[in-house]
């Protein structure tokens, strides 16, 4: 955990970005109303933060009069990001493809030059709550989504993952953060009006307990990101897939790549490896949460525990991957006898802490307006 001892005490110490990252090599400090790019860009929010990037800021482009987002990448991350050939190259399969229109809209980009090195900074269209921000509000409200936008939005997000596929590309890391609505009519509203969207910017100065000056590279202000108060137009707005940081070419699979439990593909389960197919398995589990408003599995920290969750829900298990789970049951110190015991017709097993035994399964096949994809659930 972060010592912030030294520092005079504030929420924002705590529910803000981690202060260590800024650093040689880390985050970018920027405040409220600077200005990047020669001026063409003023800060003017905060949207978010990420391991690779200081901010998603909101900014004013005034070359072009048009709010932005601007993504300014750790300076270690390199200034050719994967994020950025990716989107460079997926990009010049579009050729006027509706679907390509339900990916993250690119539109500058440029590098900066700051206390902590050199960053890669990459401008995108202004978008409004991410998936797993609206799930998360409609479940504290006890509400759901109206059938009529699940289905747009099942819709919108198997075109647009045919059309990464199509541009040779996989995703990688299809899940709730990273698909967002467009937020074009909060975009043209009035500046007052937009703020009282999004929320008004809230600051407070890092000031070091001692007195002395702080060091060269930290932010002189914390800011709170922007919360959306008011934000209620996932009825109208499209659906974007953001985030290509982990994207890869078919047939140019990393080694490695970052997967939070409930999402893994049992493919890195199994085989210790994967293809682009991994995006087919992450989209199916994003249209289970939008109707359900939560993930199909359940990751407790061991891999034997979440292949149970997955066995009986989807299929048998493949015969070919059984020694590999017998192995796994045994490494947890489980019997495979224990475990066969458990399971009967497609029910989940694990009683209390996997999903509640009233879940339906459903026998619903989605296709996209082209017909070019499907999912079935």
């Amino acid at each position: 955990m972060e010592d912030y001892s030294m520092y005079k005490p504030t929420n924002f110490l705590y529910t803000q970005e981690i202060l260590s990252k800024y650093r040689s090599g880390g985050y970018h400090p920027v405040s409220l109303g600077d200005t990047l790019h020669n001026g063409q860009y003023t800060i003017r929010h905060k949207l978010g933060w990420g391991g690779f990037s200081t901010y998603l800021i909101f900014a004013q482009d005034r070359r072009n009069n048009r709010r932005v987002s601007v993504k300014i990448m750790t300076a270690d991350s390199g200034a050719d990001s994967r994020e950025l050939f990716s989107l460079r190259d997926i990009t010049t399969h579009a050729k006027g493809d509706t679907a390509s229109r339900y990916i993250v809209q690119l539109l500058d980009e440029f590098q900066h030059q700051g206390p902590n090195g050199i960053h890669q900074c990459l401008v995108f269209e202004l978008l409004g709550f991410c998936i797993d921000q609206v799930l998360s509000e409609h479940h504290d409200e006890e509400e759901s989504l109206e059938p009529n936008v699940i289905l747009r939005m099942c819709e919108q997000l198997l075109e647009a993952v045919a059309f990464i596929y199509e541009a040779g590309y996989c995703h990688g890391d299809i899940s709730c953060r990273n698909i967002a609505f467009k937020c074009d009519e909060v975009a043209q509203l009035l500046e007052k009006e937009f703020f009282e969207v999004i929320g008004n910017p809230e600051t407070v100065e890092l000031v070091r307990n001692d007195g002395q000056p702080l060091p060269e590279g930290m932010p002189s202000e914390l800011t709170k990101a922007a919360t959306w108060d008011t934000w209620i137009d996932e009825d109208d707005e499209d659906l974007r897939i953001i985030d290509f940081g982990e994207a890869f070419k078919q047939g140019s699979e990393p080694v490695k790549i970052a997967q939070p439990g409930p999402l893994r593909v049992p493919e890195t389960i199994f085989e210790d490896k994967f293809d682009y197919r991994l995006d087919l398995w992450r989209t199916g589990i994003m249209i289970y949460s939008f109707i359900f408003e939560a993930h199909p599995f359940h990751y407790l920290g061991g891999d034997d525990t979440l292949a149970e969750t997955m066995i009986g829900f989807v299929e048998d298990l493949p015969t070919e991957w059984e020694p590999r789970f017998e192995q796994l049951l045994l490494n947890a110190r489980r019997k495979v006898e224990d475990f066969k015991g458990k399971l009967s017709g497609h029910a989940l097993g694990l009683k209390g802490y996997l999903l509640p035994s009233f879940m339906p399964r459903h026998n619903l096949t989605l296709y996209s307006s082209s017909s070019r994809s499907r999912c079935k659930i």
